[in-house]
Formats: structure tokens, sequence, C-alpha cells
């Protein structure tokens, strides 16, 4: 049976804490770019601007590589250092805050080629509950952020009860854009540019309340996916 002196359980130790570290500082960057790409994606949208919206999608791919990195050192820490506690549900929980923050990112690139398809076509009047939406969605996502960075687990689940506000938010927007089907037919194409819109504004606040999960998973080792947000 392999026996592991004293000082190479240290130095170990101590290889691990500088690989969390490191992962720290990935998932930070990974989450400031997706913050940035998001406030972007949102802003070409609002603004008709055309150019800043190809500049979202060419950003993506830097997040798409950067997952890739933060997937990869994760896998390592796990391969090399067989963490446990903490460090192994650190490991586990920026794992899947990492496919979270790149769909994310994924979406912001998604909102800003609709904005670019709607300006091509005839705008329809842009219902007032859909900038509400967009502005929610920004917020929650740098709530979310600022629970990871601060290690925040009130924040957390304040992030999972705003999901639900977005989540009623869409409800009430789908309900109108039918209703708008309805005396604008001519702007049919652009209607349903801002339905998806209002989905993938929905899904971001979705991935939102997941890492806000691992967050809390994180921290507390507790399990809160599946629960009410009063729970």
């Amino acid at each position: 049976m392999p026996h592991t002196s004293r000082s190479e359980g240290a130095n170990m130790a101590k290889h691990l804490e500088k690989e969390l570290e490191r992962l720290k500082k990935l998932i930070y960057a990974l989450s400031a770019r997706v913050d940035e790409n998001l406030e972007l994606a949102v802003k070409s949208f609002l603004e008709n601007d055309v150019d800043l919206a190809r500049q979202v999608m060419d950003s993506d791919v830097r997040i798409d590589e950067l997952e890739i990195e933060v997937e990869e050192e994760c896998l390592k820490a796990l391969a090399l250092y067989q963490p446990v506690a903490i460090d192994l549900r650190f490991i586990i929980a920026v794992m899947k805050m990492n496919n979270d923050l790149e769909r994310i990112g994924d979406l912001a690139a998604d909102i800003a080629k609709n904005g670019m398809h709607i300006n091509q076509a005839p705008r329809p009047k842009v219902p007032l509950d859909l900038y509400q939406m967009t502005y929610l969605a920004k917020a929650i996502v740098r709530k979310t952020l600022d629970a990871l960075i601060n290690i925040d687990t009130y924040l957390a689940r304040e992030v999972i009860r705003d999901d639900e506000e977005i989540n009623e938010m869409k409800r009430e927007m789908k309900a109108e854009i039918v209703e708008a089907l309805k005396r604008e037919p001519e702007h049919a194409d652009s209607l349903m540019t801002l339905s998806a819109i209002t989905h993938r504004l929905e899904r971001i606040g979705d991935h939102a309340s997941n890492i806000a999960e691992d967050i809390i998973y994180m921290v507390e080792a507790e399990i809160v996916r599946h629960q009410s947000p009063e729970q």
C-alpha cells in the first residue's frame, strides 16, 4: 500500500490551494466577461446598435474558450489532488457554474442576433415590460456574480426568489405579444423575435438561479434545486 509522508501531504495541500486560487481567478474572469457581454447585448438591442451586436458575438468566442479552460482546470484538480469536503464541493460547484455562465454568454449573443434581425424589419412598439425584463435579467446576473465573489448565500437565495419574478414577467409578455399579433399582423416576424428575446431573458434568469444554488451547495453542502423559493 503506497505511503504518503507528512511533508508530501503538506506539499500536495499547498499545490491544491494554488490550483483552487487559479480556479477562482478563472471563474471570476469568465463571470466578468459574461456580465459585460450581457450588458452590451441588451444595449445593442435597446439602442438598435448593429456594431455593438457584432462585438457581442465576437466576444462570445472568448467566453467559449474560457469555459473550456475552466473545465480542464477542474478536471486536472480532481485527478491530481483528490480533494474532499469543501474543496471538493468548490470544484463541483465551479464546474456547474462554468456551464451556466457559458450558456448565459450564448443567450446574450442570441439576443444580440435577435436585435439585428428586428432592425432589418418593420419594428413594432416594444412593450414597456420588455425593457423592465431586460433590466431585471441584468440585475439578477450582477447580483449572482456579487454572491459568487463574496461567497454570500443570503444574496444567492435572493437571486432564486428574483428568478420567479422574471418567470412571471415572461408569462405576462407572452400574453401581450399574442394580443399584439392580433392587432399588428404586419409585424408578426418582429413580434416573434421579441418573443424569442423574452424566452432568452427568462433562461438567463434560470441559469443565474442555478449558479446561486451552486453557491449555496458550495458553502452549506445543501442541495436546494427543486425547492420552492420560500424554503
